[in-house]
C-alpha cells in the first residue's frame, strides 16, 4: 500500500477530530436532556376582556421550575407574576402533561382577569429542568409574547373653531369644524359626513404645527378657499353698503330716512322712541356671487400621544361657508375603532341665531337698583333651538351710550348698576350672531321712583339729571 502523504494524514486528523466532537456534543445533551419553550400568539384584545396566555414546553428531562414575567420600564425591569416550583410544590392546575415518544409536553397558562391599559407590554416564560448530569444544575430556556391591549375611545364632540365670531355681510368666511376624539388607541380613523352622506375631502396643504395651544386649526390668516373674481357693477353695490353713516338696508321694510347716532357729551340725543323697532330682525344679505354651492372640503387632523399610550385625534374640515345653503345642515362626525362594535359619532346642525328671549330683574326697576338684563334663549325652530355655532352677544343703547358711557359691551348678560331715574324709557337693543346669520331684539327700561330716596342734582354724562340719594 502506498503511504499516506503528509496532507492527506492531517486532512485524516481533522475529520476523527470533528467526529469526536459531535459524539461529545451529542453525549453532552443526552447527558444535559433538551428543552424547547414556546408562547401561543394571541390578536389585540380590547380593555376590559379576560386575556389567558399559554405557554408551551417540550422536554425529556424532569421539570424544576416554571416562571412568569411582566416586562415594564421598557425592558428594564421584570415583575413576576407566577411561580411554579417542583421542589415544594405539588400541585399541576396550571399545568398540563402528556406523555409522547418518551417526551413530556407541558402547558402553563396565567390568567389576565379584566386587563387595562396598564397591562399592556411583554410578557416572558421561563422553564428550567434538571441537568441530567447533575441535579445541581438546572438548564434553563424562556419564551416571551407582547401583548396588545386596544382602548376604545372614550368621548367624541364637535366644536366650531375660532368662535364666537361675528355675522360678514359683504365677505364670505372660511369655517372649521374641529372633531376630538380621545381615549383610543390605536388611534381611531375619523371622517366626517354631511346630512348622512360621506363628504369628500381635500388634504390640507397646512401644517399642524400652525395648531395654537388648544391645538385647533386656525383660519383668520388665510386666503378664501374659494375666490370669485368681482365685476364693477356688483363692487359698487358692495362698496355703497360699507359707506359711513349709512344703516344698511332691511330686508323687511324701505330704509329709514332718519339715522339715529349716539350723541357726544353734553348734546341732547334724539328721543328713541321715534324709532319704529320691530321685535326681531334677521338679517339675510349675502354676496351670492362669492358662494358656491358645492364647496371644496380641507381636511387635516393631529394626534397625541398620552402616557398611558392612547391617543387624542383632532379632525378638521374646512370650508368656504354659505349661510344661505350651510343654515340647518347637519354634520356629523363619526369614527371606526377596532374595539368598536359600530362607529360612535357626535352630531351638530348649523343653525342661526332665531329671535332671542331676554328677561329683566327685578321687573319693577326702581331708581338706585341694579338691573340685570339676560338672553334666556332662542325662539324654537324646525330641529330646536339650539344654535350652533355659539353666538356672540352684543349689548347698545338705542340713541345714546350705556350707562358706563361705552358705545357696546359683550356678553349673555347686560348689568346696569344703580340705575339714574334718566334711563326710565330708554331702549336696549341685543344683536345675536354668528357665522351663519344675525338677529336682534329690544327691550325697554322702565325705572319707578324710589320713595327712599330724596332728589337731588347731579351732572350725568355732561347732562343735568335728576339724582335720588337715600334718606339717612
Amino acid at each position: 500500500m502506498a503511504s499516506l502523504s503528509s496532507s492527506d494524514k492531517k486532512m485524516n486528523t481533522v475529520v476523527t477530530l470533528l467526529l469526536l466532537l459531535l459524539c461529545f456534543s451529542a453525549l453532552v445533551d443526552l447527558v444535559r436532556g433538551y428543552l424547547t419553550v414556546t408562547i401561543e400568539p394571541l390578536p389585540p384584545v380590547v380593555m376590559g376582556d379576560t386575556v389567558t396566555l399559554k405557554c408551551n414546553f417540550r422536554t425529556d428531562g424532569n421539570l424544576r421550575e416554571i416562571v412568569w414575567f411582566r416586562v415594564t420600564e421598557g425592558g428594564s425591569s421584570k415583575q413576576k407574576i407566577f411561580t411554579y416550583d417542583a421542589m415544594y410544590n405539588t400541585n399541576f392546575s396550571h399545568m398540563e402533561d402528556f406523555r409522547r415518544r418518551e417526551d413530556l409536553v407541558y402547558q402553563s397558562t396565567v390568567r389576565l382577569p379584566e386587563v387595562q391599559m396598564e397591562d399592556n407590554g411583554p410578557y416572558e416564560c421561563h422553564v428550567g429542568i434538571y441537568d441530567r448530569a447533575s441535579r445541581d444544575k438546572v438548564v434553563l430556556a424562556s419564551g416571551s409574547i407582547t401583548l396588545a391591549v386596544m382602548s376604545p375611545p372614550k368621548s367624541i364632540s364637535v366644536i366650531a373653531a375660532d368662535q364666537p365670531s361675528r355675522f360678514n355681510r359683504y365677505e364670505a368666511q372660511n369655517f372649521t369644524l374641529v372633531c376630538i376624539v380621545t381615549g383610543g388607541k390605536p388611534a381611531p380613523v375619523v371622517y366626517f359626513k354631511r346630512d348622512g352622506e360621506l363628504i369628500e375631502v381635500v388634504p390640507s396643504a397646512k401644517s399642524s404645527n400652525a395648531a395654537e395651544s388648544r391645538g385647533l386649526f386656525s383660519v383668520k390668516d388665510s386666503r378664501p378657499l374659494i375666490s370669485r373674481d368681482l365685476d364693477d357693477t356688483k363692487l359698487q353695490k358692495s362698496l355703497s353698503l360699507l359707506e359711513p353713516d349709512v344703516v344698511p338696508v332691511r330686508l323687511d321694510r324701505v330704509r329709514p330716512h332718519q339715522s339715529y347716532t349716539p350723541g357726544a357729551l353734553g348734546q341732547e340725543s334724539p328721543r328713541p322712541t321715534t324709532e319704529i323697532i320691530p321685535e326681531t330682525v334677521v338679517s339675510r344679505e349675502f354676496p351670492r356671487w362669492v358662494l358656491s354651492s358645492s364647496p371644496l372640503y380641507y381636511f387635516n387632523h393631529t394626534q397625541t400621544e398620552f402616557s398611558d399610550g392612547t391617543m387624542e385625534v383632532q379632525a378638521m374640515l374646512t370650508w368656504h361657508l354659505n349661510p344661505q345653503l350651510d343654515n340647518d345642515a347637519l354634520f356629523s362626525c363619526e369614527v371606526k375603532h377596532p374595539a368598536l362594535s359600530m362607529p360612535m359619532q357626535a352630531e351638530v346642525t348649523l343653525s342661526a341665531p332665531k329671535g332671542p328671549k331676554l328677561s329683566m330683574t327685578p321687573s319693577r326697576a326702581k331708581v338706585g337698583d341694579t338691573v340685570r338684563i339676560a338672553v334666556e334663549g332662542f325662539q324654537v325652530g324646525t330641529k330646536g333651538n339650539e344654535v350652533f355655532p355659539e353666538p356672540l352677544f352684543t349689548w347698545t343703547r338705542v340713541g345714546g351710550l350705556l350707562l358706563d358711557g361705552s358705545s357696546e359691551r359683550e356678553g349673555k348678560v347686560l348689568i346696569l348698576e344703580r340705575v339714574p331715574a334718566e334711563l326710565n324709557g330708554s331702549m336696549y337693543r341685543c344683536t345675536v350672531e354668528n357665522p351663519l346669520g344675525s338677529t336682534n331684539t329690544h327691550t325697554r327700561l322702565i325705572v319707578f321712583e324710589n320713595p327712599r330716596i330724596k332728589k337731588e342734582t347731579l351732572q350725568f354724562n355732561g347732562k343735568i339729571i335728576i339724582y335720588k340719594k337715600k334718606n339717612d
